[in-house]
């Protein structure tokens, strides 16, 4: 038998072709196959959220790990079969009813903000003023309404998408403990410590984001359903939801809201109450600002923690960016990636300028953030 330590070994310009002849397949394929990339990304999503109750009924019920997973996407599609009957309907016509209102308060928005200001001998026009900020704020919640809204509606709708999302991440739940232990296998043993590292600070990042964000999504719904009730604010269940989806948006979330929230007061004023539009108006902002300060203070450190905390600055280009990139799953998925992308580009000016890229042992047992168990 050739001994290994007798075998050829591919030169510095061999391994640099192959390399980048791989990248450019790589590219290729991702670009043939593009229409994919978002069912498999949601697959992922689901897989990473679904990995935790599924080791944990492997634990507790000491059952295989192929049963644990049939059983919890058994439940998940008995669920999913029931909300349209629940609640579905009645989003989907104050969506809808929303949606089509939108235009109508930008008209009212440009005539009232349109209107000359006379202050003394001096007269302003605003309306070239504003003209910018409302074509930008239309831009904005235009696709938000309907890009948004048709992407949820074509992957559910969609019984073939719907199955391969599903088949997908079902295999992803079931053999996740195998391909964590295959990723090991194929790293050179030298840099198996590493990549543990990483991937335990990545999973502690999306785990954060992910079931963090989507508790916080759950409670900040449920508060503004019954605030949005109480005050009678329009469309409150549309409403409530969509503050929900805005915690997404770490940073920019809130002002988005409270400004559509605002404009709905102003120019449509409460459901029920029989005082004027801008009093009402003015109540939402009081509300919002006290919930803003029990938000930031007190529900996202405790919720979601700090693991995901990003300069707002950093955020906002990283919205924008994953917009132009991946559309509405670039936005929602552009805090963790901006996170993930932190840790992997400390790692590299780490080996970069010599320096040891894992913490020490006296870091990590003095560090006062929780690490999250592995999901996948």
């Amino acid at each position: 038998m050739t001994n290994q330590t007798s075998r050829h070994r591919w030169s510095s310009y061999t391994k640099l072709i192959v390399s980048l002849s791989m990248l450019a397949i790589s590219l290729y394929l991702l670009y043939r196959f593009r229409a994919v990339i978002a069912p498999l990304v949601i697959a992922a999503i689901l897989a990473f959220l679904l990995n935790p109750i599924v080791t944990f009924l492997v634990s507790k019920l000491r059952i295989r790990r192929g049963w644990a997973t049939a059983i919890v996407y058994i439940v998940l599609i008995g669920l999913l079969s029931l909300l349209p009957i629940l609640l579905v309907p009645e989003l989907v016509d104050q969506i809808t009813r929303l949606g089509s209102n939108f235009e109508s308060i930008i008209q009212d928005v440009e005539g009232f903000l349109g209107r000359e200001i006379s202050i003394g001998s001096y007269v302003i026009n605003v309306a070239q003023i504003i003209e910018n900020l409302i074509e930008a704020f239309r831009g904005l919640m235009e696709p938000l309404f309907g890009q948004t809204l048709g992407i949820a509606v074509d992957v559910i709708t969609s019984m073939v998408w719907f199955i391969f999302i599903m088949v997908i991440s079902f295999y992803l739940v079931k053999d996740s403990p195998r391909m964590n232990e295959r990723l090991i296998e194929i790293t050179p043993p030298h840099y198996r410590e590493d990549v543990r590292y990483l991937r335990s600070e990545i999973n502690a990042i999306w785990a954060a984001f992910f079931r963090g964000q989507l508790t916080l999504a759950f409670v900040v719904a449920i508060i503004f359903s019954i605030v949005g009730l109480i005050i009678g604010l329009p469309f409150f269940l549309a409403m409530a939801v969509f503050a929900g989806l805005l915690e997404f948006l770490p940073s920019v979330g809130h002002a988005i809201w409270l400004i559509l929230a605002s404009l709905l007061m102003l120019f449509q004023g409460s459901t029920w109450i029989p005082i004027h539009n801008f009093v009402i108006m003015l109540i939402l902002i009081g509300l919002h600002v006290v919930f803003q300060q029990i938000d930031l203070n007190y529900l996202i450190p405790r919720i979601v923690g700090r693991r995901v905390h990003l300069n707002p600055l950093v955020v906002i280009l990283g919205i924008v960016a994953g917009a132009a990139l991946a559309g509405v799953l670039g936005v929602l998925l552009a805090a963790p990636t901006i996170a993930t992308a932190r840790v992997l580009g400390g790692y590299l000016l780490a080996n970069i300028f010599d320096m040891d890229p894992l913490p020490s042992s006296e870091t990590v047992e003095d560090s006062d953030q929780p690490k999250a168990t592995e999901a996948s």
